[in-house]
C-alpha cells in the first residue's frame, strides 16, 4: 500500500471516529437530563383522510398510486355515471315542461284579470245608465253577476299560477339533485396529501360510504406519546416539546402539545415505555409546525419512531443538547 493511500485511509478513520464520538457525545448530553425534562418514546402519525364515495356505483377509473402526492381537488376516482346522466336528462325535461306550464298559467291569469277589468267597466257604465233611468235593474244585476264570476276566475287563475310555480321549483330541485349526484361520481382529494392506500380496483362496486383510497396530510403530523398521570397533569396546551427521530438522531425538531387525553387508557403495543405495558397512561399528541412540514413534505411519513422531550417547567431553559436543530 502506498504512503498516500495509507494517509487517506488514516484521515477517513479519524473523521469516522470523530463523527462517531460527536454523535455519542450528543446522545450522552441528551441522556443527562435535568429533572424538569421528561423523555418518552413515541411514534409519528400523519393525519389520515379517507376518500369515500357518497353514492353506490361501479368504479370505472382509479387514477392514483400509493405514494403519489396529490394536490387539493385532484381527481382520485370516477364512478359509472350512465344511470345518473339519464336521470338528469329526465329531470331537465320535467323542468322544461313545468316552465311551459307556468307560462300557460301566467297567460290564463292575465286573461282572467283582463276579463275582470272589462266586467268592472261594464258594471260601472250600467250603474250610471240605471241611475239615469236608461238601464233596467235586471241588466245591472247581470253585470254584477258577471263581475263576481270574473273575480272567481281571477282567484282560480292565481291559484293555478302558484301551483305551476311550485311544480317548477320542484322540477328545478330535482335537476339540482340529479346534478349533485352526478358530481358525486367524481371523487377528488379534499386537500393536498400523499396516497397511503388504494383500497379498491377498477370495475369493483363501491357501496355508499365505501372508501376508495386513504391519504395522509403532510402538513398535519404529530408524535403520539403516552404519559403517566403525574406528568400529563403538568402539561399545558401549547407547551413546547422537542422530538428526536430514530432515522435522524442528529436533528432536534420543535413541537407543541396539541392534545392530552381526558381519560387514561392502556398503552398500545407499538409504543414501548419504561413502565409496564399494562399500566394506565394518558395519550398526548405533540404537533410539528406546519411550516416545517411544508418545507420537508417529501420526507414526511407516518410510523417513524423516536424520542420526545417534554419540559415540565416552562420557566426553565432547554438544555444545549435539545436546542432546535433542523435539516
Amino acid at each position: 500500500m502506498g504512503r498516500g493511500r495509507i494517509m487517506l485511509v488514516g484521515v477517513l478513520a479519524l473523521l469516522a471516529a470523530g463523527g462517531g464520538f460527536a454523535a455519542w457525545r450528543h446522545r450522552a448530553a441528551r441522556d443527562a437530563l435535568p429533572d424538569f425534562i421528561l423523555r418518552v418514546n413515541g411514534r409519528i402519525e400523519a393525519e389520515q383522510i379517507d376518500i369515500a364515495s357518497k353514492i353506490a356505483g361501479r368504479l370505472t377509473a382509479l387514477r392514483v398510486e400509493e405514494g403519489q402526492m396529490l394536490a387539493a381537488g385532484a381527481e382520485v376516482a370516477r364512478l359509472d355515471a350512465t344511470t345518473l346522466q339519464a336521470q338528469l336528462r329526465a329531470a331537465e325535461a320535467q323542468m322544461r315542461e313545468a316552465a311551459q306550464a307556468r307560462l300557460a298559467a301566467d297567460a290564463e291569469a292575465l286573461r282572467a284579470r283582463s276579463a275582470r277589468a272589462l266586467a268592472q267597466s261594464e258594471l260601472a257604465r250600467t250603474q250610471e245608465l240605471q241611475r239615469r233611468g236608461f238601464a233596467p235593474v235586471e241588466q245591472l244585476d247581470q253585470r254584477r253577476s258577471t263581475l263576481e264570476v270574473a273575480e272567481a276566475t281571477v282567484l282560480t287563475a292565481e291559484a293555478g299560477q302558484r301551483r305551476a310555480q311550485a311544480a317548477l321549483e320542484a322540477a328545478e330541485a330535482n335537476v339540482a339533485q340529479a346534478r349533485s349526484l352526478l358530481d358525486e361520481t367524481v371523487l377528488v382529494a379534499p386537500r393536498a396529501g400523499r396516497v397511503l392506500y388504494r383500497l379498491m380496483r377498477e370495475g369493483e362496486v363501491v357501496a355508499a360510504g365505501g372508501r376508495v383510497a386513504t391519504l395522509i396530510d403532510p402538513s398535519d403530523v404529530s408524535m403520539i406519546v403516552f404519559l403517566p398521570a403525574a406528568a400529563a397533569g403538568r402539561l399545558a396546551y401549547g407547551a413546547e416539546a422537542r422530538l428526536v427521530l430514530d432515522p435522524a438522531p442528529q436533528y432536534v425538531l420543535p413541537a407543541t402539545v396539541s392534545f392530552v387525553a381526558p381519560e387514561a387508557q392502556f398503552t398500545p403495543r407499538q409504543v414501548e415505555t419504561a413502565q409496564e405495558r399494562e399500566s394506565l397512561m394518558f395519550r398526548v399528541k405533540l404537533r410539528l409546525p406546519p411550516e416545517l412540514l411544508q418545507s420537508h413534505a417529501e420526507r414526511v411519513k407516518g410510523g417513524v419512531r423516536g424520542l420526545a422531550y417534554l419540559r415540565l417547567d416552562a420557566a426553565q431553559p432547554w438544555p444545549a443538547a435539545l436546542q432546535v436543530k433542523l435539516p
